[in-house]
């Protein structure tokens, strides 16, 4: 029998626990991706639920902040991964829980929650500092062979004007700021896929809105979570999609398909 096409959701869900009292297990197990990413978990492991820590059907793992009630990233499995790494081997990035590396025979699926830098000049080069260090662990994994990667998560950037709704009046905001723009184009330039950009030209399509100012209800948003594949997976690549119908966070799920 041939094997499905694997199915790869990502999440902000910013906060976990939150989001597991708002009917999050009862989501997973009707979506049952084989893999799913979750940014901004906000929770260390004494923190969790046991229903959550090891929901049914999947192998969880976590990476958790040295702060309580901040950042966090966690991958739940289907199947088990070969290879699980942490962090990107900086410890000044490391500490705060941003990145899982999950080993498969075809390819190296990163989970990051990549920096927020509108706090101040220093949160900014931090960040900008933090995309340049992810792309030194693509080189490395390339130099060992490990040449089919997916990054999926909150970039906390969008990428083109037609990634978000007001382009204008954030143009000297932290995430939509031109180094942090040109990050993406230079991801792109390093053989990466925008993957819902293969599918989809058109503006209007957001993955986050600001909850303070009832955006979401507005349709004023940004994309700033993401797929993307190298080159070498794209031919797998059969569709990606944003689930903007789905409530529980201020972001949305995104997620792709592809040939098993």
């Amino acid at each position: 029998m041939a094997r499905k096409n694997l199915l790869l959701l990502s999440w902000n869900v910013n906060g976990v626990r939150a989001a597991h009292q708002k009917g999050f297990l009862d989501w997973l197990k009707r979506e049952a991706p084989d893999m799913l990413a979750l940014q901004e978990t906000k929770a260390q492991p004494e923190q969790l639920p046991p229903d959550l820590a090891d929901p049914a059907g999947y192998q969880a793992e976590w990476h958790w902040g040295a702060r309580k009630g901040y950042s966090g990233v966690a991958t739940f499995h289907k199947r088990a991964p070969l290879e699980l790494r942490r962090g990107l081997g900086r410890p000044e990035f490391d500490h705060e829980g941003r990145v899982l590396a999950s080993v498969y025979e075809d390819f190296v699926l990163f989970n990051i929650y990549f920096p927020n830098g509108q706090r101040d000049a220093g949160r900014l080069k931090f960040k900008l500092d933090f995309y340049d260090a992810f792309l030194k662990v693509v080189d490395r994994c390339r130099q060992d062979g490990e040449d089919r990667i997916i990054l999926c998560g909150d970039l906390n950037t969008a990428h083109r004007e037609l990634d978000l709704a007001r382009p204008k009046e954030n143009s000297e905001v932290s995430g939509f700021l031109p180094q942090e723009r040109a990050w993406i184009d230079k991801l792109l330039a390093h053989g990466f896929v925008d993957t819902f950009r293969d599918f989809e030209k058109a503006g209007g399509h957001y993955t986050w809105w600001d909850p303070m100012t009832r955006a979401r209800e507005r349709g004023v948003g940004w994309r700033l979570d993401y797929f993307f594949v190298t080159e070498n997976l794209r031919p797998r690549l059969k569709r990606a999609f944003i689930l903007d119908e789905v409530m529980g966070s201020d972001h949305c799920p995104v997620g792709i398909e592809l040939a098993a």
